[in-house]
């Protein structure tokens, strides 16, 4: 793995990984670490665990998907023993979707071999979250799951950390580094709406945590809710 992690708060950390220029974090409790979406390969995920192990001296104990995309869920594997979480309807969503990620993994220049290993275990999450959930990762550290789509996919989970300041996991609802992208599982009618839950999540204060790209404030949040409105009108 490539890439500086940044810590946009106190014992919250995130990196964007080489190649589809994906973000994944972590949050660190006193009991275990939640990290954040997992790469795009089982080597990713791998490292990320290691990595993660190494930074804070403490194991993952929880895992949570912001959307199924293969660059954000193919490293889950390497995550075993964590407790994973997902958008209500996942769990039934990826068995089924397995061989559409591997094909999609391929057309987006993995190399095929790793697409279908990521696939063939491709873990889907355990618990699935409809309105929100607290987790409690020991010390007073408690991180909120949201979900806040559909959207950009139709199980869309942002990632709330409260502190000074707050830090909002957005998932590919926003990207910084280019504009967002509506594949076919996307919901462009509810995109706006699903900004609009975010913006209510974190505040204007918030650090929020595209995808793709650098770190943004609510203002820019808030523009690309505008485009997107806009554009899907």
């Amino acid at each position: 793995m490539t890439g500086e992690w940044e810590q946009p708060a106190p014992g919250v950390v995130r990196r964007r990984l080489p190649g589809w220029d994906e973000t994944v974090g972590a949050v660190r409790g006193a009991e275990g670490v939640l990290v954040v979406d997992t790469g795009a390969s089982l080597r990713d995920g791998a490292a990320l665990r290691l990595e993660v192990r190494e930074r804070f001296g403490l194991p993952v104990t929880h895992v949570a998907l912001t959307h199924p995309h293969f660059d954000h869920v193919f490293g889950t594997a390497a995550f075993a023993g964590a407790e994973v979480y997902g958008a209500v309807g996942t769990a039934d969503l990826f068995p089924r979707a397995a061989e559409e990620l591997r094909a999609d993994a391929v057309r987006h220049g993995m190399d095929p071999e790793r697409a279908a290993q990521a696939a063939d275990v491709l873990l889907a999450p355990r618990h699935q979250v409809s309105g929100e959930l607290t987790l409690d990762l020991g010390g007073g550290r408690r991180v909120m799951l949201a979900n806040v789509g559909p959207g950009h996919t139709g199980h869309d989970l942002a990632v709330l950390v409260p502190g000074d300041p707050e830090v909002v996991f957005c998932g590919d609802l926003v990207e910084e580094s280019g504009a967002p992208q509506a594949g076919p599982d996307a919901h462009p009618a509810h995109w706006p709406a699903a900004l609009d839950r975010l913006l209510a999540l974190g505040g204007e204060d918030a650090v929020y945590v595209p995808g793709h790209g650098a770190l943004v404030d609510a203002a820019f949040v808030r523009r690309q809710r505008d485009a997107l409105a806009r554009r899907h009108r």
